[in-house]
């Protein structure tokens, strides 16, 4: 059974706590933790490149390479839930990071394409896990009037790692091989793994546990370090409302699929759904697209480098206007907007428009995955099932990415390249409307505090979110970081 009822003594603290910087160095250890799973988890194209040159690999050991990675981070999702909820946050975040920067390590010294396969297997259980412990921690102790924002840095920082990472392989692997990329990215994890050694365990979890004693020593610990470094005097006063422990009750992989958990369930993959399918049925087909359409490879690639300018632009624009608009609406909004960016997109037949069309499209998509993957989803669940409920939803959503690429094959091999995006519009649109049928408001709750109503509460829901597009929106006002 799990318990929906608020948990204030834990949440108001974290909550009431000002930005500080005690805050940014949380920000720089998770975010530098996503920032080598992304490194790493992208190095992995370049090297098979030069490995078939080397003849060290063919097309189907490559395709070995890929499928098992995928598997890995599957079932590194699913590690992940377990690993966070019954062990704790910080156990999962260091064992995933130890997991992949080992493994890359030992895949640098590998003796041939199978070893090399398998250190990639083990490296995608911990990649998969990083990006769940990594969002789902960081949420839990960011402050709740500033949570969309912060997370949105987060998604960020885990961004720049694809752009880095090809810098890097388009640098050092002529010179050093591929070798030295697997290195690099195993030792970088293990500095990160360094660093994060003092990372507290999250409060939250500690008090759903029943761990109280713990939970207070770190907050009292987080409080006198702002204290301190910010010079500041924090108020003591707050008067917190007894309540009972969420740590009483037992929780399981079942709770997520029935009763209230199931519509959260539902909701966290369809988002996930949508966000794969984007990305992988767009983004990685486009330069194919490009070509089936006669555009040259190196003319399609340009355009592509332009059009993918959006990215951190989508990212930039979510840290901006998450906060500003119930988290609901904004995601049927965006699916919505993406699918009208798209249809304009299929049109186009000028290179110019087809970049500009392009550029606004990866724009929305990118606002859409860091909305979706680093806020959305880690609000829906509560506590003592957030990891397990993350990696259910994610594993979902990768395995969509498996599929949907068959798809698009099969819809551009008997039809045309409007037809690709006609279903993928009517697909986003469906999702859309699955969201806002079961979609629940997290937008400045307290984690412990996002309930579902019941159906006898439905309506009035709906008016008061409703209003909310309109009244005291930050939209409207000034934006701060703090």
């Amino acid at each position: 059974m799990i318990l929906l009822k608020p948990i204030l003594s834990v949440g108001n603290r974290l909550d009431r706590l000002p930005i500080s910087r005690w805050h940014f160095r949380l920000l720089f250890l998770i975010g530098a933790g996503l920032f080598v799973d992304g490194i790493d988890n992208y190095i992995g194209s370049a090297v098979l490149s030069q490995l078939v040159e080397q003849g060290w690999s063919n097309n189907y050991l490559n395709a070995t390479f890929i499928s098992l990675t995928m598997l890995g981070l599957f079932l590194g999702s699913l590690f992940a839930g377990y690993a966070g909820d019954h062990y704790g946050r910080k156990f999962a975040y260091q064992i995933n990071l130890l997991i992949f920067g080992l493994s890359a390590i030992l895949g640098a010294f590998s003796v041939n394409m199978y070893m090399l396969i398998a250190c990639r297997f083990l490296m995608g259980l911990g990649l998969g896990a990083e990006i769940i412990i990594g969002f789902g921690t960081f949420a839990e102790f960011i402050p709740a009037r500033v949570r969309g924002r912060w997370a949105s840095y987060l998604s960020l920082i885990g961004n720049f790692a694809g752009p880095f990472a090809m810098l890097l392989a388009y640098i050092i692997m002529p010179i050093w091989g591929w070798r030295i990329m697997f290195i690099l990215g195993g030792v970088l994890a293990i500095i990160v793994w360094l660093l994060r050694r003092n990372m507290p365990e999250s409060p939250r979890w500690c008090e759903v546990q029943g761990r109280y004693e713990e939970a207070e020593c770190i907050l009292v610990s987080i409080e006198k370090e702002i204290e301190k470094k910010e010079k500041i005097k924090l108020d003591k006063s707050i008067n917190l409302p007894e309540t009972i422990s969420a740590g009483h009750y037992k929780s399981s992989w079942r709770d997520l699929f029935k009763g209230v958990m199931l519509s959260r369930t539902s909701v966290a993959s369809a988002c996930l759904i949508a966000m794969n399918t984007l990305l992988y049925t767009i983004v990685n087909w486009i330069p194919t697209i490009f070509v089936q359409q006669g555009i040259s490879v190196t003319k399609s690639v340009g355009m592509m480098i332009m059009m993918m300018m959006g990215a951190p632009v989508g990212v930039l624009l979510s840290a901006r206007f998450t906060d500003c608009f119930p988290r609901k609406y904004l995601a049927v909004g965006l699916l919505l907007l993406i699918a009208g960016v798209c249809h304009i997109y299929s049109l186009q037949t000028i290179d110019i428009f087809i970049m500009l069309s392009g550029f606004f499209m990866t724009a929305l998509i990118y606002f859409y995955v860091c909305f979706s993957c680093s806020i959305y989803v880690p609000e829906l669940f509560p506590t003592q099932i957030r990891m397990r409920g993350m990696g259910i939803a994610n594993a979902i959503g990768r395995f969509t990415a498996v599929v949907s690429p068959y798809g698009v094959a099969w819809l551009l091999s008997n039809y045309d390249v409007a037809t690709v995006f006609l279903a993928l519009n009517i697909f986003v649109i469906v999702i859309s409307l699955l969201i806002l049928w079961l979609g629940v408001e997290t937008r400045y709750e307290s984690l412990e505090n996002v309930v579902v109503e019941s159906k006898n509460n439905k309506s009035n829901k709906y008016f008061i979110q409703f209003k909310m597009l309109f009244v005291n929106n930050k939209f409207f006002k000034k934006s701060k970081l703090y």
